[in-house]
């Protein structure tokens, strides 16, 4: 019997989430006013970010069964910032606090500023009813 091979991994799935986060900070930033597309980019890319940060501790456990502590700890470290950013773009979204949002979502494009976005969208939208998920996460 052969192994099975999963090809849809945790890193796999963060390369996806933090490129739709470009996509979405790029649209984000091109909004002129506050309307149902702004709340669901500023959702989703509040959502993704705490995706983000759910999927890192089962990334480090296969480094640190093998004890390679201190790359699991460099790891945690590095993007240790989702979890907080995600939690303030959260509060800041569903109280429509928009000076809050633009504040946050400046500091997540600079977190992400050495990461390329994709030259072309071929994600879709995935921010579509993002606000919906985030005030009503049934």
């Amino acid at each position: 019997m052969s192994r099975v091979i999963h090809t849809d991994g945790m890193g796999k799935e963060r390369s996806r989430l933090i490129r739709s986060i470009l996509l979405a900070l790029r649209e984000l930033i091109q909004q002129d006013s506050t309307g149902i597309a702004t709340r669901d980019l500023a959702a989703y890319i509040a959502l993704a970010l705490e995706a983000i940060s759910r999927s890192i501790d089962p990334s480090v456990e296969a480094w640190e069964k093998r004890g390679y502590w201190v790359k699991a700890d460099r790891f945690r470290m590095e993007w240790q910032w989702t979890e907080k950013l995600g939690k303030e773009l959260r509060i800041a979204v569903i109280g429509e606090d928009w000076p809050a949002v633009a504040s946050i979502s400046g500091q997540i494009a600079e977190r992400m500023g050495k990461m390329k976005p994709p030259k072309r969208n071929n994600l879709g939208t995935p921010w579509r009813g993002a606000w919906v998920k985030l005030v009503h996460p049934d």
